[in-house]
């Protein structure tokens, strides 16, 4: 299987430079990129990116260190992408939660080296690949553009006769030094759902910093956010287009200790910051109609 995907890449675009696929121990295949600029791996289970470290940093995109790379189960950390809905389904309760899409395997359709040194690899969900009783038909790609900055484009194409309603959100994982130290700008004044303390509705005040257990939906929000890390002395630029919601999340010490992939001291060492458009932004599509999710992550 590893060099059948390797000799699709290649028939696709030619042998390009810095580029090689790896399978992991489960026979999961992904495609990893070393270059100039620094290091990426995307997993084509859920065409997730599992890591991005640009050179001489520490991994930006984090990937727990007891993350399992198994068939049916998302990593533990790089960005999954949560689509066609977010958490649980309301209706189906057997559909598994944060949707299909980071689960399932998607094709490689295209991969550039780019002028500027980046690569480019966008990936297609087959329609075969959804769940039977999926009613919609829909096109679902993901372009991830990876060099100095880090770029994702989730679009979604309603190609049915009837209204499209979902949600969606990119899971980036961003590794820190210590969490605790560090505090998140542009959410201020944003209204948020707290899902750690009974999804009551308040309002940020002043810039975020973690003291405990973090679980809120910013809602109605389109800024960007900037992640300030005294410990590793830098600051993480998350940038977004088309996206009203932010998923801020950390599970703290004692909820992370019950998570196998996680645990305590992997948890201090990770920020869970999301772009998407979820609860009171849930995104309604009309036949025909195309919705694009993009991203940006760089280092200040």
């Amino acid at each position: 299987m590893t060099q059948q995907c390797l000799h699709h890449l290649q028939s696709l675009h030619g042998h390009l430079a810095g580029i090689h696929v790896f399978a992991s121990e489960d026979d999961l295949l992904g495609i990893e990129i070393t270059a100039s600029w620094g290091h990426a791996r995307i997993l084509m289970q859920g065409a997730q990116l599992l890591e991005w470290q640009p050179e001489n940093q520490p991994a930006v995109v984090w990937l727990s260190s007891h993350a399992a790379l198994s068939p049916g189960k998302s990593p533990r950390g790089g960005v999954p992408i949560c689509w066609p809905w977010f958490g649980p389904h309301v209706e189906m309760p057997h559909w598994p939660a944060h949707g299909f899409a980071r689960t399932s395997l998607w094709d490689l359709s295209a991969c550039e080296r780019l002028p500027d040194g980046a690569y480019r690899l966008t990936f297609q969900l087959p329609q075969h690949r959804f769940p039977p009783d999926w009613p919609h038909a829909t096109d679902v790609t993901v372009s991830h553009t990876l060099g100095a900055a880090a770029e994702i484009e989730l679009k979604t194409v309603n190609r049915s006769n009837s209204m499209l309603t979902f949600s969606e959100a990119l899971h980036s994982y961003f590794g820190v030094g210590d969490v605790r130290q560090i505090h998140i700008e542009g959410l201020a004044g944003c209204e948020y759902i707290d899902k750690a303390n009974g999804s009551s509705r308040k309002r940020q005040a002043g810039n975020l910093a973690l003291a405990g257990e973090t679980d809120r939906v910013y809602i109605g929000t389109t800024s960007s956010c900037v992640i300030h890390d005294p410990v590793l002395k830098r600051r993480i630029l998350i940038e977004k287009q088309n996206s009203l919601s932010t998923v801020v999340w950390n599970p703290w010490d004692d909820k992370a200790n019950q998570l196998h992939d996680l645990g305590a001291e992997q948890a201090m060492r990770m920020i869970c910051l999301e772009s998407g458009n979820v609860v009171d932004n849930t995104l309604q599509l009309q036949p025909g109609e195309t919705h694009r999710l993009s991203v940006r992550y760089s280092v200040l």
